[in-house]
Parts: C-alpha cells; sequence; structure tokens
C-alpha cells in the first residue's frame, strides 16, 4: 500500500485562508529527511481520520499577520494566511537553538559561563558559573533566557558563529528555505527571518525529541549550578499552559519590531494540533481563538481505506 496523501478539507474560505502549501513540504513536516523511518510511519499505510470542516460562516478575527494552523496526525492544514511570508522570529529562534545544542551535546555536560553581555530576557548566569545543558536548554525554552543561549553558543566548537552555521545547516537538513538566522536568541537581523510554514515544520520536527517536548510544557522549574551556588528559578512566558485545554508549549517570541509570535502545541480530543502565529498585537488573544474555533468547526472522520 501507498502512505497517504495529503488530505485537505474541502472547503471555501477567504482569500486569506488560501491553502497555499504543497503535498511534498507537509510530508516533510511529519517525515523530515533528517529523520529515517520515524515511529508511527506503519499508520501512514492504513486509514487517518481527517478533518472535515462542518460549514460554519463564523471564521476568527485574528490580528495576526501570518498564522498556520496544522492537524499534525492527517496533515492537514486548518487555516492559513500570509503562511510563507518572511517575518521577524524573534525568540521562536531558540527551538533551533535547543535543536542544535541537542545534536552537539549532551544533557550532562557542564559548560563554563564566560564574561557575556546580552540585553532581553535572561535567567541572571553568572560569569565563572557552571551549568549543565539540560539546564540551559530549559533556561531557552522555559524562560526564553537569551543568556542561556549565548552560552551555548559560545561554548560551541568553533564559537557562536560556528553554531549559527550549524543551526542553519540543521535548516537545510530540513528542506527549509524560508527561515536563516544571524544570532542563537531572536535577536532582530537584516538576514533573520522565517515563515509561519516553517516555524510548524520545526516544531513537529523538535517534539519527536522526548526532552525538548517535555521542557516546553513545564510551567515552572528551578535550576542551579553544578555546585548549587547559584539558583535560577524559570516561569514559562507561555500563559496559555495550565489556561487553554491541552495546551503543551511550545515557544514565545517577542520584540518591538517582530511584535509578538507564538508557537502552539495542543493535544486534545484525541488529535495534534500545532498553531503559529506571527506579527501579532495578542499572541495568546490570537492563539486561543484559533484554537477555540479549529474544536468548534471541525470534526474528524475516517477515510476511505487507500489501495
Amino acid at each position: 500500500m501507498k502512505l497517504l496523501g495529503l488530505s485537505i478539507s474541502s472547503f471555501v474560505v477567504t482569500a486569506c485562508l488560501s491553502l497555499s502549501l504543497n503535498s511534498a513540504n507537509l510530508n516533510r513536516l511529519i517525515f523530515p529527511a533528517s529523520v529515517k523511518d520515524p515511529v508511527g510511519v506503519q499508520a501512514y499505510q492504513v486509514s487517518l481520520p481527517s478533518p472535515q470542516f462542518m460549514n460554519k460562516t463564523f471564521f476568527p478575527e485574528l490580528s495576526a499577520y501570518a498564522v498556520l494552523a496544522v492537524d499534525i496526525d492527517s496533515n492537514s492544514i486548518l487555516y492559513e494566511k500570509n503562511s510563507n511570508a518572511r517575518l521577524l522570529p524573534a525568540s521562536t529562534t531558540k527551538l533551533v537553538t535547543a535543536l542544535v545544542a541537542r545534536d552537539n551535546y549532551s544533557l550532562d555536560e557542564v559548560l563554563r559561563v564566560p564574561n557575556i553581555s546580552v540585553d532581553g530576557q535572561k535567567m541572571r548566569l553568572v560569569s565563572g558559573e557552571e551549568i549543565s545543558v539540560r539546564n540551559l536548554i530549559y533556561g531557552i525554552l522555559v524562560y526564553s533566557a537569551n543568556d542561556a543561549a549565548e552560552v551555548l553558543a559560545v561554548n560551541y566548537p568553533g564559537g557562536k558563529q560556528s553554531f549559527v552555521d550549524a543551526m542553519n545547516t540543521k535548516l537545510k537538513d530540513l528542506g527549509l528555505e524560508g527561515t536563516f538566522f544571524e544570532n542563537p536568541t531572536g535577536f532582530d537581523g537584516d538576514s533573520q527571518y522565517t515563515t509561519a510554514d516553517d516555524l510548524v515544520k520545526i516544531a513537529a520536527f523538535a517534539l519527536q525529541d522526548p526532552f525538548i517536548k517535555e521542557a516546553v510544557g513545564v510551567r515552572e522549574i528551578t535550576v542551579g549550578s553544578q555546585d548549587g551556588k547559584y539558583i535560577h528559578t524559570l516561569n514559562n512566558i507561555n500563559e496559555l499552559i495550565g489556561e487553554v485545554e491541552g495546551v503543551k508549549g511550545i515557544k514565545t517570541g517577542w520584540t518591538e519590531n517582530a511584535k509578538e509570535n507564538l508557537i502552539t502545541y495542543i493535544e486534545r480530543d484525541g488529535r495534534s494540533i500545532i498553531t503559529v502565529v506571527l506579527s501579532s498585537q495578542d499572541r495568546f488573544g490570537d492563539s486561543k481563538k484559533l484554537i477555540e474555533w479549529i474544536f468548534s468547526n471541525f470534526s474528524w472522520e475516517v477515510n476511505a481505506k487507500s489501495n
């Protein structure tokens, strides 16, 4: 039997909801080029429930310039708006920072904090402090700590620029062409950009890592240096965790120019959904509206068996 192709609900909506992603791109979302025989691949050789739009007239009014919502299990787009527009990623960048760190460090590896100066959100690492990679990744994924991202990058063989090069190589390995990074934190840059399309795929890939999947959903955690001298309490910036049913993370982002960004992973009613809002005036409000709209306006039905 053949793998089931992309199944997209057949409904007509406004131009801002045009379904622009092609089947090949979405196949990479579930079956990234760098993943060989991913867990669950056999499931795609049998009939799968596909989302069916229930023809309601209400569509959510969202302030975000770019939006994408995808049902992961069926590879179906549920909502799309400017999903290929290249926009500033802000701290959604740190999801790829975490992926490169996982590729090149063990979680128990201990890194020394150099004398660094970084603006914005920080977990207040101290020069000379020795702290595990595990705790630094908690720092970037739970608290979006810029100093933790810098420590991971500076300690990389070849230094910070080599780390950033590895981030962009990771994107190429995943077949993503709409994202490029100049730094590991998400600070604005002339060549620092991403798309909602790419971020959905990055998130789907990252969630295959059990530690990353656990870390992005942590509401609060206290971590410390190896000697216990320095303690850092990290509270998750994502306000939807614990507030909206089924939300499990995944990454916030904000700069003055980028506005508000948010990638969200939801598990509800047996479904797995990823949503992205970029350049939003209210990332949490937009995402909440989108999530509730999805679960109010779609039903999932089993397709006929593929031959």
